[in-house]
């Protein structure tokens, strides 16, 4: 099966959920004997140099890669407010990326052509006019839903009433183009629901971000306990929020009990994050080896107040045998237990006492983080999702030749 990935970033190296779960894609059809192309964009958010790729990764698929202005322009954004069009949208509408779609797709017929994620969408009609192939939307949160909950964190009306603004526009493009496709993929089952009762009709395949079993291999002896430790972009706003919200109302519950403990905080663009640190936050920035990091140290933390789909990290996490205190919202799409292989809460108060409950209890802690890892082997395996992916793209191409 010959497969075209397309991609608003490049997602090499796989730092963060979004590129994590598409490289595991890519490196999973191509074990399991597909023929991959990924045509990525190169931001100026994401700037990779691909002449940069290591001999292994350019073994798993042909990656080819456009450069694309995406930085936020107030005069563009006020235009698409004016005109009522979703600047998230707009972003990633580039010339010089769709002549370069044409362009493979003039010179090679692909079975399946995934788009990854919504912002892709604008390019389903040249996609139609030069290729019969399977189009298949792999939908990786509900898009809009990002916007409308952070809105509702959000304390200064000015900001919120924006925000409000972007979730509509986004909302209204995304159940605009639901039924474009031919094939769409959720992450969740709750996903799929939603989508449904937005409209759509096409046939939908539950998808989870998966996680690489030859990569995340898990290592308790190097954990440094007890220790907290967070991981995540820090330019995505979800995060940013869920940390202030941690640091404000959660921490000073806990150094009150626990002066000397550390907390780590690992991600990329940990300058323009503006955290309120107090005594014994450190903030370690982008690091080398996320997996190793992880290892590295005790409790994880997910404080998600906003944001959709799956988290990857909380998949890598427990995959990494780690123990994860995270909110509703956090665990949301991932059919987990609390108390049996994570931990969840949704006030200070609360969300404290889980976490004072692992340092002072290591046999619960550990017990936690052995269930996490037995239930990501069992759920979320690469391997596993992909080949059942992979019968469902033949299942309904073989029913489109049939008709």
């Amino acid at each position: 099966m010959k497969i075209l990935q397309l991609c608003n970033k490049f997602v090499y190296p796989p730092k963060d959920g979004g590129a994590i779960g598409i490289f595991n894609y890519t490196k999973a059809f191509s074990l399991n004997g597909c023929e991959v192309t990924m045509l990525a964009m190169n931001t100026s958010k994401h700037p990779y140099d691909i002449n940069n790729l290591p001999e292994e990764i350019k073994k798993l698929a042909q990656f080819i890669s456009i450069d694309v202005d995406n930085r936020i322009k107030p005069f563009a954004a006020l235009s698409c407010l004016l005109q009522n069009k979703s600047y998230n949208i707009e972003r990633f509408i580039s010339e010089a990326y769709n002549d370069a779609l044409i362009d493979i797709l003039h010179k090679n017929k692909f079975d399946v052509i995934q788009l990854e994620g919504l912002f892709l969408s604008p390019y389903i009609e040249t996609i139609r006019a030069f290729s019969d192939a399977t189009v298949v939307m792999r939908s990786h949160n509900i898009e809009h839903e990002i916007w409308e909950r952070s809105a509702k964190n959000e304390k200064s009306f000015l900001k919120r009433w924006y925000l409000n603004v972007l979730a509509r526009q986004l909302r209204n493009y995304e159940i605009a183009r639901l039924n474009k496709y031919d094939l769409v993929t959720s992450v969740t089952e709750r996903d799929e629901q939603m989508l449904k009762s937005f409209g759509c009709e096409l046939p939908i395949h539950v998808c989870p971000a998966p996680y690489d079993e030859t990569v995340l291999v898990p290592d308790k002896s190097k954990a440094e306990f007890p220790s907290l430790f967070f991981i995540g972009a820090l330019d995505w706003m979800p995060n940013v929020e869920g940390l202030e919200w941690f640091l404000k109302n959660v921490w000073p519950i806990i150094t009150a009990k626990f002066p000397n403990l550390c907390f780590y905080i690992a991600g990329r663009n940990a300058n323009k994050a503006k955290l309120t640190l107090s005594k014994n936050c450190i903030v370690v920035g982008e690091v080398d080896n996320a997996y190793n990091f992880m290892n590295s140290k005790g409790i994880m933390i997910v404080p998600l107040l906003s944001g959709s789909g799956i988290r990857v990290k909380i998949i890598e996490g427990m995959a990494l045998g780690k123990t994860i205190v995270t909110t509703t919202l956090g665990a949301e799409g991932i059919p987990c237990k609390d108390g049996q292989n994570i931990l969840i809460a949704d006030t200070p108060e609360a969300f404290a006492e889980k976490i004072i409950k692992c340092l002072t209890d290591k046999i619960s802690y550990l017990i936690i983080g052995d269930n996490a890892l037995q239930f990501a082997k069992q759920r979320f395996s690469s391997q596993e999702i992909v080949k059942k992916l992979i019968a469902f793209f033949e299942s309904n191409r073989s029913s489109e030749l049939d008709s």
